[in-house]
């Protein structure tokens, strides 16, 4: 099975909420510094929520939305450069929220969608199924300038098997290896400057790492972070100096989360050392950055998947520091900072986005607290 656009725990992405005011949204009690002293320039739009996660999410609880951009203070600009998302295949995943983030600071998006979710993924957008989820908060509507075929388990034609090859799945599309892609985009446009890795994909996640096989463990491993090695392998000679490249994770790489099996939790190990190894690597080589991004689990079709991403949420949000909805556009928001200039000296970083979750020691609704 091909690699699939990353999910909840790492497995899928929450729909972004589009409220009424069409924003990206964040909280401001979770924005670092840069980000606070962005809002005081740029200003911030309340929306009130128009639906909950869970019957733990306030229904009264307010947002408040950042820009992307800004005509004057510290803007997030990224007009002229050029960015290829691996992994977008619907319009409620981490992938298609990052894509709208740069978008929205001005970026030309391309994205690599999964062979066998292409035809859906296509006419869906054609036939305008997306169109709410594009508008961006200027209200216009995100522009996908092309989209490429994309099974990143594959490096180059050799290496697909003949079952892959034969399957009807795959049947009317090329050039979906990585190699091809990144072959048909220096054709197609000659360079890029940002490079997103979406994706993941387990075949036994919910096996435990005891219960799970050999096959199935190097498979989560060759989707989940290989897949982000044999990328910037090939993606790097056609990037910009001053690039970026920004891949997901999840906190289950540092810390036991039982449930998040099949070698899932080794392969979000692995794509954090290899980010900082690959820092060091394309950063010398090409004067690209490679970040991650660590994100708290969202909730989607995907994430349905893993089995428990519901009690995952409430368990985030009731022992999360910052006690709130934890959404995908604030994964984006934070992938359009980190491929800007204003984080030009952040590279081989695991960055959380997790409202805090990741420092927390003690689960505060144990029920051993109460007696």
């Amino acid at each position: 099975m091909g690699a699939s656009v990353t999910t909840g725990l790492q497995m899928a992405a929450a729909r972004p909420c589009i409220p009424a005011c069409q924003r990206l949204l964040g909280s401001r009690a979770a924005l670092p510094s840069f980000a606070r002293a962005l809002s005081t320039q740029t200003g911030f739009a309340s929306c009130r929520k128009t639906a909950s996660a869970g019957p733990f999410v306030s229904l009264n609880h307010k947002r408040f939305a950042v820009r992307a951009m800004s005509a004057h203070g510290l803007p997030i600009d990224l007009r002229g450069k050029r960015a290829f998302i691996a992994g977008v295949a619907d319009d409620n995943g981490y992938g298609w929220a990052i894509a709208k983030a740069l978008a929205a600071a001005g970026a030309e998006i391309l994205v690599g969608t999964w062979v066998p979710a292409l035809n859906i993924f296509e006419t869906s957008l054609r036939r305008g199924k997306f169109d709410e989820s594009r508008k961006l908060p200027d209200g216009s509507l995100m522009e996908i300038t092309k989209v490429y075929p994309l099974d990143a388990v594959f490096d180059s034609p050799e290496d697909v098997p003949d079952d892959v090859k034969a399957n009807k799945r795959y049947a009317g599309s090329s050039n979906w290896t990585v190699k091809e892609v990144a072959e048909t985009v220096k054709n197609d446009f000659g360079t890029i400057d940002i490079l997103v890795h979406s994706l993941a994909n387990g075949p036994e996640v919910k096996n435990s790492l005891l219960e799970t096989s050999r096959k199935g463990y190097l498979a989560a491993v060759s989707a989940s972070s290989y897949s982000f090695i044999s990328l910037l392998q090939h993606f790097l000679p056609i990037m910009n100096p001053g690039g970026a490249t920004i891949s997901l994770t999840y906190i289950a790489s540092e810390r036991t989360i039982p449930g998040y099996g099949g070698g899932m939790s080794s392969a979000k190990a692995a794509l954090e050392s290899d980010t900082r190894v690959l820092a060091y690597e394309a950063g010398r080589k090409g004067k690209i950055r490679v970040n991650t991004i660590s994100a708290g689990p969202l909730g989607s079709r995907a994430a349905k998947a893993i089995g428990f991403i519901e009690k995952m949420i409430e368990y985030s949000y009731v022992n999360a520091p910052l006690q709130k909805e934890l959404l995908a556009d604030e994964v984006g928001n934070t992938a359009a900072f980190l491929a800007s200039p204003l984080a030009s000296a952040i590279t081989g970083s695991t960055i959380y986005v997790d409202n805090g979750l990741n420092t927390m020691g003690l689960a505060l609704d144990s029920p051993t607290l109460s007696t």
